[in-house]
């Protein structure tokens, strides 16, 4: 399976507390529902493509106990959203978690990248992350992540948990595809083009015969 990482981000790289007030307060976090004003039919139909690819999710506790709660009320069955989160095969990473309640749940211990290389490479389209702060950290350093699916909201937050902290494993990536929406966000699609400092590439420029030029 192809692991795909799929989260809403600010401007300035927040990640945190997007769907609601009291979604993630930790750290005093005062934003919560940042995405709420700016989620459009554009924005559900991506969403909804992205559930449309999945044969399993895995997810950080965190973000697997705010889901759950929230999720298992939505029975509606043309909601795609829940239809995959409440039926698919689901992982959780955790070291706290002795028993999952949610439907289809299988808890992954705290060393849990070499079981997540082992779903990758069993049969099926996409094992996908949603949300998942410090687990979608873990698998970014560790080089396991496929390819990115990011919508990025136009407003700057100035706080809270961002998709690339300081300390991160320098990447670079190729654009596969954007899109942006009628409230002015933007959708892309990223895939891993480099990792690690060794592979990132850097240059200069250098004015010759008059010109701005790339420097051999």
């Amino acid at each position: 399976m192809k692991l795909t990482v799929h989260t809403f981000v600010s401007l300035d790289g927040v990640m945190q507390g997007p769907g609601g007030r009291d979604e993630d307060t930790s750290g005093g976090f005062e934003f919560g529902g940042w995405v709420v004003p700016l989620f459009d039919e554009d924005m559900g139909r991506m969403v909804n493509a992205w559930f449309a690819e999945a044969d399993a999710i895995l997810l950080g506790r965190t973000t697997y106990q705010m889901f759950q709660p929230y999720w298992e009320q939505v029975t509606d069955p043309d909601d795609a959203v829940a239809k995959a989160l409440n039926s698919l095969p689901k992982y959780v990473v955790s070291s706290t978690l002795t028993e999952a309640t949610w439907n289809n749940t299988t808890i992954l211990p705290a060393n849990f990248l070499e079981a997540v290389d082992d779903l990758k490479s069993g049969p099926g389209r996409e094992l996908q992350v949603h949300g998942s702060y410090r687990l979608v950290r873990a698998l970014h350093d560790a080089g396991l992540v496929d390819e990115y699916r990011l919508i990025i909201f136009p407003l700057v937050l100035g706080q809270g948990k961002r998709l690339f902290e300081p300390g991160v494993t320098p990447s670079a990536f190729t654009l596969a595809g954007s899109k942006a929406t009628s409230s002015g966000a933007v959708h892309l699609t990223l895939l891993p083009a480099a990792f690690g400092a060794a592979d990132l590439e850097v240059g200069e420029f250098e004015v010759r015969d008059g010109r701005e030029q790339v420097k051999d």
